[in-house]
């Protein structure tokens, strides 16, 4: 028997992810401002809009491990690998990740993220 249960795994692997991709879209808002657009507010209101919804998921993710009692706690990190600690009632469980696993997973997010905007946002003619 798994000591985390299935349903929590979403939940810990997000409380991983969704960091990861407020630190992507924050680097981004800051070269957006930098790079002289003659039209910049479109981008920057496309990433605030996607680190308000990434927030928002973050948020519920927290709920979520405080009512079950859930940690993620980074370990370690080398060229290939982090590792991250799970604690569910007491047990603990380490997983590793590929770091290029971390990178594409991020980046599916943001498309997602992003997506989800887009359908969100657009305006019929």
């Amino acid at each position: 028997m798994p000591l985390i249960p299935a349903e929590a795994l979403p939940y810990l692997e997000n409380h991983i992810y969704l960091p990861m991709l407020m630190t992507i879209l924050e680097r981004d808002r800051q070269l957006v401002e930098k790079v002289p657009f003659k039209l910049k507010s479109p981008y920057l209101n496309l990433l605030e809009d996607a680190m308000n919804s990434v927030t928002t998921d973050l948020q519920k993710t927290a709920v979520y491990l405080r009512q079950h009692k859930m940690k993620v706690i980074r370990q370690s990190s080398d060229e290939l690998f982090t590792e991250y600690l799970f604690v569910h009632d007491g047990y603990e469980d380490y997983r590793r990740y590929l770091n290029v696993r971390l990178r594409n997973r991020t980046e599916e997010l943001l498309n997602q993220y992003l997506r989800k905007l887009e359908s969100q946002n657009f305006l019929a003619p």
